[in-house]
């Protein structure tokens, strides 16, 4: 079995879950489109492997997939934001939902109120140099 040890999740947890959100939270949906980072699980090959190769089909005819890249997405911002929340605001026990809300409002208008830009150090000279393959030569 896959394990991805980063997000500890495998190919099976991520297919059940996109069976959940295929046949159960939004099942009236003709087509559905999911925006992913490029983790190995997010691939129709996890769905394969998580239910027989018809309900498979099922599910995948459903979606519209794409991936981001691996360097400099949108889903690496929120992924750090949501890394500093989790450092932040819920680094303790929090007693219950209402509480959790009003902490996590509290941690988001102050994020909100000072300007905390992101610093991309992943130029796009370093991108030419460590993703030569998927840039074009161009001779001038």
């Amino acid at each position: 079995m896959e394990t991805c040890r980063s997000h500890g999740s495998t190919a099976i947890d991520w297919g059940k879950q996109i069976q959940s959100l295929v046949e159960q939270h939004d099942s009236n949906a003709n087509k559905m489109t999911l925006v992913m980072d490029n983790l190995n699980t997010h691939v129709g090959a996890s769905i394969y492997k998580t239910f027989p190769p018809e309900k498979a089909r099922k599910i995948l005819n459903k979606l519209e997939i794409h991936l981001t890249k691996k360097h400099g997405s949108w889903l690496n911002m929120a992924e750090i934001e949501l890394s500093i929340l989790s450092r932040q605001c819920l680094d303790r026990r929090i007693p219950d939902q209402k509480t959790l809300k009003t902490f996590v409002m509290a941690w988001m208008e102050k994020r909100n109120n000072h300007s905390f830009p992101m610093n991309w150090r992943f130029t796009t000279e370093d991108a030419r140099i460590k993703l030569e393959r998927l840039y074009p030569k161009i001779n001038l």
